[in-house]
């Protein structure tokens, strides 16, 4: 039998269908010489530092940097049912091969291979690469399995990319909380990118805007502007001395303009525009477009690539068809779609770009959530805009010549909608102000006409600060980040990959490090504090840019693993060596004022006291504990300030005068803290022998 693994039950599902494995058990589905099972996510990760040394389960500067000799790994305890599955099922005697059909991408191949190792399973296996959970695409895909040999850079890259993040997150980490007192994340990914946020910020606060001066020149339906003029006394005096005189067409010239359509979306682009016209965060489109392909109804969608490949052709033609009959918005468009303007074999590498399926067809679409709507909706938009015809215009530029001042006017007239038309449509159906402007046209109009008694006049504007990061201009942010320390043919990839930059930017919310104002992202005090404290090589979008550029060559078989890590090894060695100490004032950079009475057994961040509670200080840390908590009311005790901080700092507390209702008198104890990282904080209670 041939064992196939998926990386989540949706997806075993439906290749469980195709294959015929219809036969569900506990874990697993089976039939037809196939046993299809799932990884739940990542269901095998790196082992916590605590793993290798007891001592590391405490946050201490004279134990970094910490740096494994041989990596261990581990199964979280809410993973290990569907691990043991796995592992029973690759030590099945039926099972003679297995098919690695997590996602096709980086940490789809990490998750398997780690799964696969971790089992000790040594069994031949294969790898299907789809595009589309379409049931064309699955049997397709299982007709033309691959090689696992062809996927063993990718997996190394994966692994770096893993180990890396590990060894710069554990010890930056660590490091900066240690010296600081308080839980300060540091990332590979998300430092530099919220450094970007910061340094935006800081130029926004530090902006003086200037006033200055624009004149205007009319006559009939015609206006020319004399921009950016100094001061008000000037700006008077050039529209004083043009009131009521003539102006000249001193020049003008007529120019034929074409926009050719957008690309396809890859995720980055779909993230973005997503955001600007809907208001979804990059997280909350990665998950709407992921469901949208678990329902079959789009592509895979952690790509890129904005274009798809020659043998998809016929696929596009039909996909079009059905969006045109599908959604009342394209109803109507009958353009020649131009599918050759979309196709480029050389630009997809492991995913084409992101387009709707065949599939959409069968589906009533009022029966999916609004916001999934929306991205299909979307998504159709681009395809048809995509294959659609040139967007053509005449620009018409005019230049006033009055009274020695030159007045300038552009006008624009379409001559041939194409695409636009797609767009805007689309745009009509938005409730934000995503709309086209009105198209401004000039008179006929010839040099050296004049125009006899213009009307003058001036308007006062003041220069405007940079604008605050959207997720969409972050996004676009993360993916150029660096691309200026790089040679012109060097293979970019900026902060992240497609599939990851949604997920730092909610860590960096999580964190506390941002926050969202609108749609707008703005660093917090602590986010502006931890960039400062920071060194310019953890900070430095293009030192990461540059990390991400090597891990791509490493898919590629142009660089290699063990020298890459060596450099994070060094990097990280030397960022520990130069902060030995920090001066008192210094160290309390992040003191909030509130009362702290000792170190969060689970993460190492301050308790403070709260309204009721001594509560960790980490927003990701549900450590609590509550003063009228049921194990103290029940012997008539409360939880003070003096035993919350005894049980912190010792992990016991002796306690007089406790009750029972059992016996006459009140009685001591050694109240324990027994906490297992639930919900819930627990205590036990010891007897003197």
């Amino acid at each position: 039998m041939i064992l196939v693994i998926a990386e989540k039950p949706s997806v075993g599902a439906a290749i469980g269908k195709v294959l015929g494995a219809s036969s569900r058990k506990d874990g697993y589905l089976e039939g037809n010489n196939y046993i299809v099972s799932w990884c739940v996510g990542h269901l095998v990760g790196l082992a916590d530092a605590s793993s290798y040394d007891e001592r590391f389960a405490k946050w201490r500067y004279s134990d970094l940097p910490i740096v494994p000799e041989e990596w261990l790994f581990e199964v979280p305890k809410d993973k290990q049912k569907q691990f043991k599955v796995l592992c029973d099922l690759m030590r099945d005697k039926r099972v003679t091969e297995l098919v690695c059909a997590t996602d096709a991408g980086r940490e789809g191949e990490l998750i398997f291979r780690l799964v696969y190792n971790k089992a000790g399973c040594t069994k031949p296996f294969k790898r299907l690469w789809i595009s589309s959970l379409e049931d064309s695409a699955i049997r397709e895909g299982f007709a033309h399995l691959r090689s696992s040999g062809e996927y063993d850079r990718l997996y190394e890259a994966a692994l770096a990319r893993s180990k890396a993040d590990w060894i710069v997150g554990i010890n930056g980490t660590r490091l900066f909380s240690t010296l600081y007192h308080k839980k300060l994340v540091v990332g590979r990914v998300q430092t530099p990118t919220l450094a970007m946020l910061v340094e935006r910020e800081g130029k926004i606060s530090t902006f003086h805007k200037e006033k200055y001066f624009n004149v205007h020149i009319s006559k009939d339906n015609l206006t020319a502007d004399l921009e950016k003029v100094k001061t008000e006394e000037e700006a008077k005096a050039i529209a004083a001395a043009c009131d009521k005189k003539q102006a000249v067409v001193s020049s003008l010239k007529k120019e034929t303009k074409t926009v050719n359509p957008p690309r396809l979306y890859d995720l980055t682009t779909l993230q973005r525009e997503a955001n600007r016209y809907y208001g979804f965060t990059a997280q909350q489109t990665l998950d709407l477009v992921q469901s949208l392909y678990e329902k079959k109804l789009l592509t895979y969608p952690r790509t890129d690539s904005q274009f798809i490949t020659e043998d998809m052709e016929s696929t596009a033609h039909q996909v079009i068809g059905i969006v045109s009959r599908k959604l009342p918005l394209f109803e109507g468009i009958t353009h020649e779609p131009d599918i050759g303007r979309i196709t480029n074999n050389a630009k997809v590498t492991d995913h084409h770009a992101i387009i709707p399926t065949v599939q959409l067809e069968k589906q009533d679409l009022a029966e999916l959530p609004e916001s999934e709507q929306k991205i299909i909706q979307l998504v159709a938009m681009r395809l048809l805009s995509a294959t659609g015809e040139k967007h053509i215009y005449d620009e018409t530029s005019v230049t006033l010549t009055c009274e020695g001042y030159e007045f300038k006017a552009k006008g624009k007239t379409v001559m041939q909608d194409g695409w636009k038309a797609i767009e805007h449509r689309f745009k009509e159906t938005l409730k934000s102000k995503e709309k086209d402007e009105p198209e401004r046209s000039l008179p006929s109009l010839n040099e050296k006409d004049i125009l006899s008694s213009v009307v003058s006049s001036f308007t006062e504007h003041y220069t405007s600060p940079p604008k605050p990061y959207t997720e969409d201009s972050l996004l676009s942010a993360m993916e150029t980040a660096g691309n200026d320390a790089f040679d012109d043919d060097t293979e970019k990839k900026g902060l992240g990959t497609p599939a990851t930059r949604a997920g730092i930017i909610e860590k960096l919310v999580k964190g506390g490090f941002v926050e969202r104002k609108g749609k707008s992202l703005v660093p917090t005090k602590d986010g502006n504090n931890l960039v400062c404290v920071l060194p310019e090589q953890i900070t430095s979008p293009s030192m990461t840019a540059e990390w991400e550029n090597t891990l791509m060559q490493i898919e590629r078989g142009n660089a290699d693993a063990d020298k890459f890590l060596s450099g994070i090894v060094g990097m990280t060695s030397e960022l520990v060596k130069a902060y030995p100490f920090l001066s008192d004032a210094e160290a309390n950079r992040f003191d909030t004022g509130r009362e702290s009475i000792g170190k969060c057994p689970r993460c190492g961040s301050p308790v403070y006291v709260g309204k009721g509670n001594y509560y960790c200080s980490n927003k990701e840390c549900s450590f609590c504990m509550w003063e009228d908590n049921k194990f103290f009311t029940s012997k008539k005790k409360k939880l003070t300030k003096k035993i919350a901080a005894e049980l912190l700092d010792k992990g016991w507390c002796r306690v007089t005068g406790l009750y029972t209702p059992k016996r006459p008198q009140l009685y001591d104890a050694v109240i324990r803290l027994d906490d297992t990282g639930g919900k819930y904080v627990s205590f036990k209670m010891e007897f003197d022998r």
